[in-house]
């Protein structure tokens, strides 16, 4: 490895999402730089390294991790591939970013977190919603007591998956593909985050309106209960074309409302509704959510902190999707466990 002021990355996985937030991202720190990218096929490989400057394109997941250039990686593969990667990243001391959801499992996700503990690496997971400005302050208003106890969530991320992304999320059960994986695992993370606790149960219920195949669930609505007390319902999907997502928290002495921000760009609004009527609440200036979670990854290695959303924010969120895809399939309420 380089010298801990500096970090080079491996992508593994020459992904959409690397290409569109990830690379800008990395570029956008001190210090850092992406080496090269792997990709499984190696064609496609060579030509999104020359896409985006980067200096190798490797053959093989082994080269790569050879590769003394590399200090940390980010995964955006597909998800059964997520465990595998991990664990040969670590044993080989590279740090890890991963895409959500850690893995299809909470035992291969518990695996990998505790690889890299054992490798003294730092591990992180990819949940960029909770890295939003807007999130960061409901957060704030929440935890200061702006609209008393919370008692009810709602979250509206009902949206339309682009054509260029409806592949594997569509037709493949064994990458993790369906709508409870890709995105309810963001619910899950955003409200842990927003209501500083932790879901105890969950009921759902899926639907398939004929972009998903092969048994995969194209929206899904349910309710989460949590710790605290409140009651959050989601509503997610894949067809829905033309409605705003947000969030809504109401509690015994106000409700806020986030409108349009459950989303990759750094938009959107939040509403106080109190007895003194509705204001909209100021928060900093928008930020790229990715420049501020690997801002945040980035002093982690560097031993100034910690990743935003940490490996055990993966688990703990797959841990509720997965009791959701139960759910659905019982059509009874089940526990969350994340052990």
């Amino acid at each position: 490895m380089t010298t801990p002021n500096y970090v080079g990355w491996g992508l593994i996985g020459a992904s959409t999402i690397a290409h569109d937030y990830l690379i800008p991202a990395i570029r956008a720190q001190v210090n850092s730089a992406v080496i090269g990218v792997l990709s499984n096929n190696p064609i496609r490989g060579q030509q999104y390294a020359a896409d985006h400057d980067l200096e190798r394109a490797y053959g093989s997941l082994d080269e790569l991790l050879a590769d003394p250039a590399i200090d940390a990686v980010y995964i955006s593969t597909t998800n059964e591939k997520h465990k595998a990667q991990t664990l040969a990243a670590a044993a080989a001391g590279k740090h890890v970013l991963c895409e959500k959801p850690l893995a299809l499992n909470l035992a291969d996700a518990r695996e990998m977190v505790e690889a890299c503990k054992a490798a003294n690496v730092i591990m992180g997971t990819n949940h960029h919603l909770r890295n939003a400005v807007t999130h960061r302050k409901l957060r704030e208003l929440v935890m200061t007591g702006s609209i008393g106890q919370p008692l009810y969530a709602r979250v509206f991320h009902a949206v339309f998956l682009p054509p260029h992304l409806q592949t594997w999320r569509l037709n493949n059960p064994a990458a993790g593909g369906g709508v409870v994986l890709d995105i309810t695992v963001h619910d899950a993370d955003t409200l842990r985050f927003v209501l500083n606790a932790e879901a105890i149960a969950v009921t759902a219920s899926t639907a398939n309106h004929g972009m998903a195949a092969h048994g995969l669930a194209d929206g899904v609505m349910g309710v989460m209960t949590f710790d605290n007390g409140v009651l959050a319902q989601f509503h997610d999907a894949f067809t829905v074309a033309h409605a705003p997502t947000g969030l809504q928290i109401h509690g015994t002495d106000g409700s806020l409302f986030a409108e349009n921000v459950m989303t990759q760009q750094p938009i959107g609004e939040i509403y106080l509704h109190t007895a003194n009527g509705r204001k909209q609440v100021a928060f900093d200036p928008p930020e790229d959510l990715y420049v501020h979670a690997l801002r945040h990854f980035s002093d982690a290695i560097r031993g100034t902190g910690q990743p935003f959303a940490t490996s055990e924010d993966g688990v703990k969120s797959l841990a509720i999707a997965l009791a959701v895809e139960d759910a659905t399939v019982s059509g009874q309420q089940v526990q969350v466990t994340d052990a």
